[in-house]
C-alpha cells in the first residue's frame, strides 16, 4: 500500500506543477491546504482533503485535539504572512494542528513554498535541507522554531519558476517520509 501511495501522489504532484493546478489554489489558507491535500492523494484516501475527525500523536507529541480543531484552523489562518518569520511560525502551527489523518508533511511542505513565493518570491529548495536535521528541527519547533527557521533560511531560493527545484523538493519530501522506491524523475 505505501509504495501504491507513494507512486501515485507523486505523479499526482507532477500534475499540480505540470498542469499549472498548485497556481489556482488559495494561497496561505486551510481551504488552499485542504485543495493541495486533496489532489495528492484523491487516489489513496477517502478521506483527502478532508479534517480528520481522529485524534493523532507521533511518538509522545500529541497533535491538535479533534474538538479544538476547527477553531485552532481558523486562527492559523488568521496569522500574518508579511515577512519570512511570519511565515514559518503559521507553517509550524499547521504542522501543530496536523489536519489530515495522514499526508500532511508532504501537502503542507507544498502549502508553505506556495506562501513563500506568493509573499516573498522564494521557495525552500529541499534537497538542501537534510532529513534528520528538518525531521529534528521539527520535532523541536512547538517549543522554539529559531532552529528550523535557521535551516529553512540558508535553503531558500528564488528559482521559484524551475520544475527542477520543485520536483527535487517532492523527493526530498517523500524521503523525509521514508518513501523512496519511485524517483520522481522517472514517472
Amino acid at each position: 500500500m505505501k509504495k501504491d501511495e507513494e507512486l501515485l501522489s507523486k505523479k499526482r504532484s507532477i500534475e499540480l506543477w505540470d498542469k499549472n493546478i498548485i497556481n489556482n489554489f488559495e494561497v496561505g489558507t486551510f481551504k488552499g491546504l485542504c485543495d493541495i491535500h486533496a489532489y495528492l492523494f484523491q487516489d489513496i484516501f477517502p478521506f483527502a482533503g478532508k479534517i480528520r475527525d481522529v485524534n493523532l500523536a507521533k511518538g509522545n507529541f500529541r497533535f491538535a485535539p479533534t474538538l479544538f480543531l476547527k477553531d485552532n484552523l481558523r486562527i492559523i489562518e488568521a496569522m500574518p504572512e508579511e515577512n519570512f518569520d511570519q511565515i514559518v511560525e503559521k507553517y509550524v502551527e499547521m504542522n501543530i494542528a496536523h489536519p489530515f489523518r495522514e499526508g500532511n508533511g508532504r501537502a503542507t511542505r507544498l502549502w508553505l513554498d506556495q506562501i513563500l513565493k506568493a509573499r516573498l518570491g522564494r521557495c525552500i529548495d529541499w534537497a538542501k535541507v537534510n532529513k534528520y536535521d528538518y525531521l529534528s528541527a521539527m520535532e523541536r519547533s512547538p517549543v522554539n522554531s529559531l532552529e528550523l527557521k535557521h535551516l529553512l533560511k540558508a535553503a531558500l531560493t528564488d528559482e521559484i519558476k524551475s520544475r527542477q527545484v520543485y520536483l527535487r523538493g517532492i523527493q526530498q519530501s517523500y524521503y523525509y517520509e521514508s518513501m523512496e522506491d519511485y524517483d520522481i524523475n522517472n514517472l
